[in-house]
């Protein structure tokens, strides 16, 4: 008999994985997925930027990229139902900016990754940029990477929306509650306790918490190295439109901003980046006129005259030692799975992982991509599979 799964976490990695599960053959019935907010309101899922981009230092995330962009595109075909829409990327690429030597020669290391991966990076000098995007002034900048193709923004609520309809359509149980305890007697897992004190029995149990997936691991005795932080966007409208869409920019500072269909999006880490409670979405709001509107206008001398019409503050679940995934079985918990610490990219590899992750399940190992690399054994180890290209 296939085994029993709770998935802890209903957002976009565990409403991808009981999607994908059911996909692969493993009976509904047999799959739970719990979510402490079935409204998803404060979830890292619902404040994602929701682009997807194939500008990675780690030909491994380029691959994950790469089949996120086919996953997309195929969608509609994939998910079986006329109801649903199809997703559309808009293309408009990112852009990575250098202001010296030592960013350069990151560019050019990952350019070389990317190219030999497939993908359709091109590095570019000041003076190709400018014919490129007359709008900017490069002062200072030495050489430029943008994303030709399959890099961009893509409605990731709706396919977060159609795994979960159609993964309870199937037959998975989405269940309301907050988990509070683990049961791992004897060294494996053997299901979870709720607050309210029901009791799901399991023989694997998948941490897919984003932001609570340190104190999902805490349940469990094991020490997860995640932690949720801040990230502040700001959508505005310009005086001036620029004529073209602006490609995701990430400045030399950090500062990133895009075309956001008629407006235009800017997002930013806070100098002062410590971890945060999950539930703690205050922001400090000086960091738009002291630090974010200054670069973005300096860099876009059209946006010195702008107007703010919404912000927000998400939160990353960030992996703090080596801002990558940590994907797979434990090795000191039989039956214990994490799906977790994706670092701001977890929207855009939701596909690809939630895939490879149910291929473990239902087959004993991965098939279409080996996310081994990812796994939690190298967070005991201490050993980094980094990746630099961390926005």
């Amino acid at each position: 008999m296939s085994e029993r799964v709770v998935i802890v976490g209903g957002a976009i990695m565990g409403s991808s994985l009981a999607w994908w599960l059911t996909e692969l053959g493993h009976p509904p019935d047999r799959i739970t997925v719990v979510e402490r907010d079935p409204t998803y309101a404060a979830c890292a899922t619902a404040f994602t930027n929701s682009c997807i981009r194939q500008q990675f230092g780690n030909p491994l995330n380029v691959a994950i990229s790469q089949f996120g962009v086919r996953f997309l595109r195929e969608f509609r075909e994939r998910m079986g139902d006329d109801r649903v829409p199809p997703i559309h990327l808009h293309a408009f690429g990112y852009l990575y900016l250098a202001a010296d030597a030592a960013k350069a020669a990151q560019l050019r290391q990952a350019h070389a990754v990317q190219v030999a991966a497939g993908a359709g990076t091109r590095l570019m000098t000041p003076e190709e940029m400018a014919a490129r995007w007359p709008f900017y002034d490069l002062d200072g900048i030495l050489l430029g990477s943008h994303g030709t193709r399959d890099e961009g923004y893509f409605d990731g609520t709706t396919m977060f929306d159609w795994w979960r309809r159609i993964a309870r359509h199937r037959g998975v149980t989405y269940l309301d509650g907050a988990v509070a305890g683990i049961d791992t007697r004897g060294g494996r897992v053997g299901g979870v306790t709720l607050a309210d004190g029901r009791a799901l029995p399991a023989d694997i149990v998948v941490n897919a918490a984003g932001t609570r997936g340190a104190e999902v691991a805490r349940m469990a005795g094991l020490d997860l190295p995640v932690e949720p932080r801040k990230r502040y966007t700001w959508v505005f409208d310009a005086e001036r439109p620029l004529g073209q869409d602006l490609p995701l920019t990430i400045d030399p500072s950090g500062v990133h901003v895009r075309t956001d269909g008629a407006l235009y999006m800017a997002g930013c880490t806070p100098a002062l980046d410590p971890a945060v409670d999950p539930d703690d979405f205050a922001g400090e709001w000086d960091l738009w006129e002291e630090h974010v509107w200054p670069i973005i206008a300096t860099r876009v001398p059209a946006f010195e005259r702008i107007r703010v019409k919404r912000s927000w503050v998400g939160h990353y679940d960030l992996n703090v030692l080596d801002a990558n995934a940590i994907v797979g079985p434990h090795p000191e918990l039989n039956g214990f799975v994490i799906l977790n610490g994706f670092s701001g990219h977890g929207l855009q590899q939701s596909p690809a992982m939630g895939r490879g992750v149910a291929e473990w399940i239902t087959t004993g190992g991965y098939r279409t991509l080996d996310l081994s690399p990812f796994a939690p054994d190298r967070i005991l180890r201490q050993e980094p599979f980094p990746e630099l290209a961390v926005i």
